[in-house]
């Protein structure tokens, strides 16, 4: 039974343990001393009435108790995070962090380019990017500003939809000058393909658009977008990739250039709680007109 209040440094602690393993790795990440940790979970386990870590030869194992308070932790480490980055603000000047979350391959390919022009800008705005292919919670504010494939269903949230992204065939000019350009999705199949492993949304489109493509032609299969072009990039083959970025590399050709694989539905979504916040509207407004661009779309007048 607790017995005394519980102070949410002890929390933070425990969580660091939780989530490292090791009361050393919890003080690296804390940025404390390893016995200020332990003293710290001492406190809490003191204050809960109850133990939360045993020792084994691997470190610390957290009990039954332990990994049923991991998650209450960690909404309210989010949650402290959030309130920093309120309290960092500007009142009227964008100013302070700002979390975004975006797919890896729009974080490696796609963002850097557009953010350089708002860093120029805004030069006391810091970004903390979340690159994860699921969709981080906005409303938990794991993120502040996500851009997502998909239409946010939350009332709570606030999205503007962007021009959506067309898919296309591309290959190095290296490759297709040894092995040429094919005319037809047929001449596909004597060619090296770059495609999806295991990812079910991403097989489902080579299965829909190349009905008739072998699966033993794609001879780099990864489920990650980023590797899939870093190995069209090195001539390897040939894969999908999202048409304005490939286009914008003088290295990259067109195959079957009036083929479009997919299109992405693109959104730049953030809480209605934060969007009149100078640092979220700055940094959600570049992003809807650099995505406006970038789709092919001028930005409204």
């Amino acid at each position: 039974m607790m017995n005394q209040r519980i102070d949410w440094e002890d929390q933070r602690a425990f969580l660091a343990v939780l989530d490292g393993g090791s009361l050393s790795a919890a003080a690296r990440a804390l940025g404390v001393a390893q016995p200020t940790v332990r003293a710290r979970v001492a406190a809490l386990e003191q204050a809960l009435g109850t133990t939360l870590f045993t020792r084994s030869v691997r470190g610390l194992t957290p009990t039954a108790q332990a990994r049923a308070l991991g998650a209450a932790a960690r909404a309210m480490a989010h949650a402290s995070d959030a309130f920093a980055r309120l309290a960092s603000a500007a009142v009227d000047v964008p100013a302070g962090v700002v979390r975004l979350g975006v797919s890896d391959f729009v974080g490696v390919a796609v963002l850097p380019a557009m953010l350089a022009p708002l860093r120029r800008s805004h030069p006391d705005l810091r970004i903390e990017l979340v690159l994860s292919n699921s969709a981080a919670d906005l409303l938990e504010q794991e993120v502040d500003i996500a851009v997502r494939m998909h239409p946010p269903r939350q009332e709570a949230l606030v999205a503007a939809k962007v021009p959506s992204i067309p898919l296309g065939l591309f290959a190095h000019r290296d490759y297709l000058a040894r092995r040429g350009t094919p005319v037809t999705l047929a001449d596909l199949a004597t060619h090296d393909m770059i495609g999806p492993d295991r990812a079910l949304s991403d097989l489902a489109v080579v299965a829909q658009v190349f009905p008739d493509l072998d699966r033993s032609r794609f001879m780099i299969r990864t489920d990650s977008h980023p590797a899939q072009l870093a190995a069209i990039r090195a001539g390897l083959g040939i894969g999908v990739v999202q048409r304005p970025v490939a286009l914008a590399d003088p290295a990259l050709c067109a195959v079957l250039p009036d083929l479009v694989a997919a299109t992405l539905d693109t959104w730049i979504v953030t809480h209605e709680n934060l969007r009149a916040l100078p640092r979220i509207a700055a940094l959600f407004d570049h992003l809807v007109a650099a995505f406006r661009r970038f789709g092919g779309a001028a930005p409204d007048g």
